[in-house]
Order: structure tokens, then C-alpha cells, then sequence
């Protein structure tokens, strides 16, 4: 069994792929209609053919129907980040990130076995950066 495909709620798919390719460096993997919406994923450009990054609509008309929308909005109040992201050197993805303007609800911080940080992907999601302090 492998993961193949995950995804995030996003309440802009376009402003979705601009946040995701040209702020967090993800690269376009699929991108084509789905009734008034799209299929829409994203990748690593480390790991091309790696787990894409589903941007799915999550607008009440959409086909994930009222639930996807009450979810995301239910996440994000309770600062619950929706997706985790790992990186090399956090220090120098945070310092990067800021230079770009990504707004920041949680600066590194060191947890058991980990630094992490949460940015606002500006269409209604938290997402952790994580860096391993300990192997895996």
C-alpha cells in the first residue's frame, strides 16, 4: 500500500497554485477540469514522480459539498495546521518564506524531536514546516 495522493481544502484554487508554486516552490504536477472546478495537484520538485499535493475546493457548491468548507474553517480556527511539510534547515525556509511575505502564526520552535513553524497559506489552511532533530 503506498500514498499516492493527498490533499488540502483550498477556497481559491488559483491563488491555491500561485501560493504553492511561486512562494512554497511546489511544481504543477496535474491541472484539468472537474465540472466548474479543477483536478489540480501539486508536487516537490525534489520527488517529481513523489505524493501530489491535492488543492481541492472546498466551496459549498463544490463537489465536496457544505462539510469540506464547515472542515477547513473549523481547522484553521482551532490553529490545527492542515498539512505538514518537512524541511532541511527550517531557519533558512522560515527566513525565506518571510522575505516573500508568507505570514508566520507560529516562529520556529523547538518541540520533542523537532523544530517546527506554521504559515498561513493565504487560502484558509495552516500549514507546519517541520525539520528533524532526530532520525527517523
Amino acid at each position: 500500500m503506498k500514498i499516492k495522493l493527498t490533499g488540502v481544502f483550498v477556497n481559491d484554487q488559483e491563488k491555491a497554485l500561485n501560493f504553492y508554486t511561486n512562494l512554497l516552490g511546489f511544481v504543477k504536477k496535474l491541472d484539468f477540469p472537474a465540472g466548474k472546478f479543477k483536478w489540480l495537484t501539486v508536487v516537490s520538485p525534489e520527488e517529481p514522480e513523489g505524493t501530489q499535493l491535492l488543492l481541492a475546493p472546498a466551496d459549498n457548491a463544490g463537489f465536496h459539498g457544505p462539510a469540506a468548507k464547515t472542515y477547513q474553517e473549523a481547522l484553521f480556527k482551532q490553529s490545527i495546521p492542515a498539512a505538514n511539510f518537512f524541511v532541511e534547515d527550517i531557519e533558512k525556509e522560515y527566513a525565506r518564506l518571510k522575505d516573500l511575505g508568507v505570514v508566520f502564526t507560529m516562529t520556529p520552535s523547538k518541540t520533542t524531536g523537532s523544530i517546527i513553524a506554521v504559515l498561513d497559506d493565504t487560502c484558509g489552511n495552516l500549514i507546519q514546516l517541520t525539520q528533524l532533530t532526530w532520525s527517523m
